[in-house]
C-alpha cells in the first residue's frame, strides 16, 4: 500500500497552504459563436486536438483549441504583474503575453512588461509553442512568479512575441504548464518543480478540483487536498509515462458493452483540454451510442431533450471503473446541446479532459508519479 499523507490546510502553516481559485470563463468558441464568427473560424481552422501531443523539431506542442475555460491568476515580478492562466497538466511551461507582442491575441490581454520589473533577468534564448491552428513564439527570461499567495523566485517564464489567432478570443492570458519537466520546451523548469526545490510546499503534489458552476468553485491547491471536496477514498493509478500525466486504459464500455478501447489504450489526465478525446472510429462509435450527430465542423450534436435519457459511460483505468452521467459529458450553451466525446483522428492516444475531471477530485502525486481519482462532492 502506498504510503501516501493527505495534507489539510489547518495541519501546516499557512505559507505552505497554496490554493488558487479557478474560474470557469467564457470560452473562445462561445466567443467566436456569439459573434457570429465561429462557421468562418471553424471552416479555417479544423478541429485538431491531438496537435497537443505532436512533437514537432523539439518545440513543446499544445492544445489549441477554442475550448480552453478554466482559469487562475498567478503574478510576475517586482512590483507584481498580474496574469490570467490555464493551469495546464497536459503542458510544461509557463509563458504568458507580453509587451514584445504586437499580434491581434495579445493586444485583447494584459502584457508583461520586463522593464517594470527590477527582478526580471533576460536571456537570448527563444521559445516557440506549437498550437492546432498556429504558434506562439517568444523568448524566455527570469523573474520571481507568485501562485497562491507564495512566491517562487528565479523561475523561468516565456513572453510572447506573437500568438496564434484564436487566443484573441481566450480568457486567459498565458499559460502555467503542470507536466514533466521531460517534455519542456527548451529545458524550461516548470513552476511545480522549483516549488518542490525550494521546499515551497509540504508534499510533493498538487490537486485539481473542477466545479461544474460557470463562476466559482473551482481550484487548484499545491501540497495540499482539501477533503470537502469529494466522497469515499481515492483510487490510485501508476503512471505509465512520466512526460504527460499518463495512465493505462482498459476500456470504455455503455451499458455493459465495450463500445471504445477494446485492446487496451493509453490515456492522458488533461485539465488543458475540454472534452474527453480519442481515435475517429472510437469516438464515433460513443457518439453513436448516446445518440449524438456530427455536423459539418466536427462538433458532436445531441438532442437537449434527450440527455436525461442517454446512457452512462464507464472508463475503466488499470483495472478501476469510472462512471460518468450524460448530465457530465452534454455541454448546454445557447446555441444548443453538444457531446463532450470529441474526435482525435489517427492519433490512438486518450486526453480525458475537463468533462472528466469535474466528475472526479483528481491527485497528481509526483513523489509516487500517480493519479488519484476521488468523485466530487
Amino acid at each position: 500500500m502506498m504510503k501516501w499523507a493527505v495534507v489539510f490546510c489547518a495541519l501546516v502553516a499557512f505559507s505552505e497552504c497554496l490554493r488558487v481559485p479557478l474560474n470557469r470563463g467564457k470560452t473562445a468558441r462561445e466567443a467566436l459563436k456569439e459573434k457570429g464568427l465561429w462557421e468562418d473560424y471553424r471552416k479555417k481552422h479544423p478541429y485538431q486536438p491531438m496537435a497537443k501531443f505532436e512533437v514537432q523539431d523539439g518545440a513543446e506542442s499544445m492544445t489549441n483549441d477554442a475550448d480552453l475555460a478554466y482559469f487562475g491568476v498567478i503574478s510576475i515580478g517586482s512590483p507584481p504583474q498580474s496574469f490570467k492562466v490555464i493551469f495546464d497538466t497536459g503542458s510544461s511551461n509557463l509563458w504568458v503575453a507580453s509587451t514584445y507582442c504586437n499580434s491581434a491575441a495579445c493586444n485583447t490581454h494584459q502584457k508583461f512588461n520586463p522593464k517594470s520589473s527590477r527582478t526580471f533577468q533576460a536571456t537570448q534564448q527563444s521559445l516557440k509553442i506549437q498550437y492546432g491552428t498556429g504558434s506562439m513564439t517568444g523568448v524566455l527570461g527570469y523573474d520571481n512568479v507568485e501562485v497562491g499567495g507564495i512566491t517562487v523566485s528565479h523561475q523561468i517564464f516565456g513572453l510572447s512575441e506573437s500568438e496564434a489567432p484564436f487566443m484573441e478570443h481566450m480568457a486567459a492570458d498565458g499559460i502555467l504548464g503542470l507536466a514533466f519537466p521531460s517534455i519542456s520546451s527548451a529545458g524550461a523548469t516548470p513552476v511545480f518543480d522549483n516549488m518542490m526545490s525550494q521546499g515551497l510546499v509540504s508534499e510533493d503534489f498538487f490537486s485539481v478540483y473542477l466545479s461544474g458552476d460557470a463562476q466559482e468553485g473551482s481550484v487548484v491547491m499545491f501540497g495540499e487536498v482539501d477533503d470537502q471536496l469529494y466522497t469515499g477514498s481515492f483510487s490510485w493509478i501508476p503512471l505509465t509515462s512520466e512526460t504527460y500525466w499518463q495512465v493505462q486504459m482498459d476500456s470504455v464500455s455503455i451499458n455493459g458493452e465495450i463500445v471504445a478501447c477494446s485492446d487496451g489504450c493509453q490515456a492522458i489526465i488533461d485539465t488543458g483540454t475540454s472534452l474527453i478525446v480519442g481515435p475517429s472510429n472510437d469516438i464515433s462509435n460513443m457518439n453513436a451510442w448516446v445518440g449524438a450527430q456530427t455536423d459539418q465542423y466536427g462538433d458532436a450534436v445531441v438532442s437537449c431533450g434527450n440527455v436525461q435519457e442517454m446512457p452512462e459511460v464507464t472508463f475503466t483505468l488499470n483495472g478501476q471503473a469510472f462512471t460518468i452521467p450524460a448530465s457530465a459529458y452534454v455541454a448546454q450553451t445557447s446555441q444548443g446541446c453538444m457531446s463532450g466525446f470529441g474526435n482525435g483522428g489517427s492519433q490512438q492516444l486518450w486526453i480525458l479532459g475537463d468533462v472528466f475531471i469535474r466528475q472526479f477530485y483528481t491527485v497528481f502525486d509526483r513523489q509516487y508519479n500517480m493519479v488519484g481519482l476521488a468523485t466530487v462532492a
